[in-house]
C-alpha cells in the first residue's frame, strides 16, 4: 500500500473563498492545513469563514472546526484534536517557522501583497495579481465563468473587471459597498429576507438600499469601520435561505483547482 507524509499547507486569508479551498483540501485528506489572518478580518460571507474564528476563538463550517492559535507552537496539537488552526499573521512572519509544503495566496486582493514562489516548494496564487512562472507556481482561475477553477500553469488569471459574477441573472445588484468611509451599522443579519428598496445598513447616515429581492448571504457584522468601497452585503436572489450556510460553488470550484495543483505537484513533481 502507498503511502505518503501528509503536507503542510499554509494558506494566506481565512474569508470565505479560502475557507472554500481548506475544506476541500480538509475533506480529500490534507488535513495539515494553516489558515493566516488579519487581525480584524472583513469578511462579509461570516457564517462560511473561518476568519470568524478570530473574533470567537473557533468556528464550525460544514462540520469542520477551526480554532484560533497564538503561536505556531500550537500547530500538532490543533492538527492531531482533527481541526484547522487559525493565526493572526496578516505578513505571513511565521512561514519560515512553520515551512509548509504548500502556500496558498487566497487574501482575493486582486494584486499580490508579497507572496512569492521562494516561500514555500509550491506557492499557488488565486485570481488576478498573479503570474504562474513569474512571482507564483500556479494560479487558479477565480473569475465565475467557463474557466471557473481551471489551474493556470503560465501566465495570469483574467483581469478583474470589478464586475461580480452572474447569479441567477443579476450581477452588480447583488453586492453592495460602502459609498465613502464611516461606521457600517445594520439591525438585519445573514439569513434575512430583503425586498427591493429595503433599507437595511447605514454607513453613518448613508442608507445601504437593496437593489433586488433575496437573502442576505454576507454582512458585515454591525459597527464596523468601513473604508469607501469596502464590501458591505451580498443578496442573494435565489432566496434559499440554506446556501447563507454552505460554501458556495466558486469557493468548492476554486477548491478544486486548488487540490488539482497540489496532487500535481506531489504526483507529478511539476517543475
Amino acid at each position: 500500500m502507498y503511502t505518503m507524509n501528509i503536507p503542510t499547507i499554509a494558506i494566506r486569508g481565512a474569508g470565505d473563498l479560502a475557507t472554500g479551498v481548506a475544506l476541500r483540501l480538509y475533506q480529500a485528506g490534507l488535513s495539515r492545513v494553516l489558515l493566516l489572518e488579519t487581525p480584524s478580518p472583513l469578511a462579509v460571507r461570516r457564517t462560511v469563514a473561518f476568519s470568524e474564528a478570530v473574533y470567537h476563538a473557533e468556528m464550525t463550517v460544514e462540520g469542520v472546526k477551526a480554532v484560533l492559535v497564538s503561536s505556531p507552537d500550537h500547530l500538532e496539537k490543533t492538527w492531531a484534536a482533527g481541526d484547522i488552526p487559525v493565526l493572526v499573521d496578516p505578513q505571513a512572519n511565521s512561514l519560515p517557522l512553520v515551512q509548509p509544503d504548500v502556500l496558498v495566496d487566497a487574501i482575493l486582493a486582486k494584486r499580490n501583497l508579497g507572496t512569492s514562489k521562494a516561500q514555500a516548494p509550491l506557492v499557488i496564487g488565486l485570481g488576478p495579481g498573479f503570474t504562474a512562472g513569474q512571482d507564483v507556481h500556479r494560479v487558479i482561475e477565480t473569475k465565475r465563468g467557463h474557466h471557473l477553477g481551471r489551474v493556470i500553469t503560465y501566465g495570469p488569471a483574467a483581469p478583474n473587471t470589478g464586475i461580480p459574477g452572474t447569479i441567477a441573472g443579476f450581477s452588480i445588484e447583488r453586492v453592495h459597498w460602502a459609498e465613502h468611509d464611516g461606521i457600517f451599522t445594520s439591525s438585519f443579519d445573514i439569513g434575512h429576507v430583503v425586498e427591493k428598496g429595503d433599507v437595511f445598513g447605514f454607513v453613518n447616515d448613508t442608507p445601504v438600499v437593496a437593489a433586488l429581492s433575496g437573502v442576505i448571504r454576507g454582512l458585515l457584522r454591525t459597527n464596523t469601520p468601513v473604508m469607501k468601497r469596502t464590501k458591505l452585503a451580498d443578496v442573494d436572489p435565489r432566496g434559499t435561505i440554506s446556501y447563507c450556510n454552505e460554501v458556495s460553488d466558486k469557493a468548492l470550484a476554486i477548491g478544486g483547482g486548488v487540490l488539482e495543483a497540489i496532487c500535481e505537484h506531489l504526483f507529478l513533481r511539476c517543475a
